[in-house]
């Protein structure tokens, strides 16, 4: 069905699927937008709140195994180094739930199995911008890499435990990944 919509002097015809293609697209892209400016927003909230009450914030590293024993690496936005997938635990939140939400938004995979805790790690100086106590466990996972949370997360990809990304981690990543590949559970 065509619509014919007149302006001076001016005639324009118009498919209304187009038209209600178009505004689907639009209303999609606001919401995108603000639902990523809101969790931004509650994260920095977050922070804010650590820094005024003084107390460290819980966070999550994830260690992910695809099937064929790959590890996935994240590469950070902010930074441009590799590393874990992982961050802050929301208010209400558990850390299995946290772990699952934080995998799906920077690499679009699936938690099958939290298979053993690796440490907990709370060095005042782990994480540049504030104080955090990071659980990090070893994750089975399935899927189809994808960044789903472009604002955080450059790239993703496999490696094998032998061929990790040379040179500096972000955060303390490293000795994340070689306490997990040294079979170690450690709290630091």
């Amino acid at each position: 069905m065509n619509i014919c919509i007149g302006f001076k002097n001016s005639r324009t015809n118009f498919d209304i699927n187009d038209i209600k293609y178009n505004l689907r697209l639009n209303i999609l892209a606001f919401f995108t937008v603000a639902i990523q400016s809101t969790r931004s927003l509650w994260r920095f909230g977050q922070t804010v709140l650590g820094v005024i009450f003084r107390h460290p914030i819980p966070g999550t590293s994830i260690i992910p195994i695809l099937p064929d024993g790959r590890i996935v690496l994240i590469r950070r936005r902010d930074n441009g180094l590799w590393g874990l997938p992982g961050g802050m635990v929301d208010w209400g939140e558990d850390i299995p739930t946290s772990v699952q939400r934080e995998l799906m938004e920077e690499t679009g995979l699936e938690l099958v199995n939290i298979r053993r805790l690796v440490g907990v790690y709370s060095s005042p100086d782990r994480d540049p911008r504030i104080h955090s106590i990071c659980v990090v466990v070893e994750a089975e996972v399935k899927g189809t890499m994808e960044v789903h949370d472009t604002l955080e997360v450059m790239e993703i990809q496999a490696f094998s435990a032998d061929s990790l990304p040379p040179g500096k981690m972000s955060h303390d990543h490293s000795r994340q990944l070689q306490d997990y590949l040294q079979g170690l559970t450690r709290l630091a």
